[in-house]
């Protein structure tokens, strides 16, 4: 099992807080894991993106290669565009499509999504949309998180497992909102690929 992992978006949408779920699973399924520094975080709005590397072998380096990726999952339609280069052919790209506009010459959204739909293995969805029927918004990064399950290549129950502990602190109404987040996402997925 190996899984090399890109996450991007923007600085304040969650990107941290999905590595930080999938690492813990990993952990608890016995895989090895490495994640590369992280770029932006101390900016809000500011682009973010970390590799992250799991396998049930040692691991050597924390970088990804270009053409190497297996899965880039993306808060931000257009930072999704940004690691596209580094995804295998085989790969998949599970992204946001809601753009979040910060810099002044954003591209047009159209031709953002028309280069989203070329990809042949996709799943595109409105994560801030389905966050809504949920709750607030901000589990809208776990609704993204999600829709990876039947990409990542570890074990559902343990993520829900991990999700509980990680938010265990800030009480049960929210562990229960971050596990409904994470059902809706999984199951649109689970749908689109069909």
């Amino acid at each position: 099992m190996k899984r090399d992992i890109i996450l991007a978006g923007v600085g304040g949408q969650g990107i941290l807080s999905i590595a930080t779920v999938i690492g813990k699973t990993a952990l608890k399924e016995g895989l090895y894991m490495k994640q590369a520094e992280v770029h932006g975080m101390s900016q809000r709005g500011g682009d973010v993106q970390s590799n992250l590397r799991i396998s049930d072998r040692p691991i050597s380096s924390d970088l990804i290669s270009l053409g190497k990726c297996d899965l880039i999952i993306s808060l931000e339609p257009m930072e999704s565009l940004r690691y596209l280069p580094y995804l295998s052919p085989e790969g998949w790209l599970v992204t946001n499509e809601t753009p979040f506009i910060n810099i002044p010459n954003y591209p047009n959204e159209d031709d953002v999504r028309a280069e989203l739909e070329k990809l042949p293995h996709k799943v595109i969805l409105n994560v801030d949309n389905v966050a809504k029927e949920i709750g607030p918004s901000r589990v809208s990064n776990i609704v993204l998180l999600g829709a990876t399950i039947p990409f990542l290549g570890i074990d559902y129950d343990k993520v829900q497992i991990s999700i509980r502990e990680i938010f265990a602190s800030k009480g049960e109404s929210i562990v229960e909102m971050n596990l409904k987040a994470l059902a809706a996402g999984k199951q649109i997925a689970e749908n689109l690929i069909k």
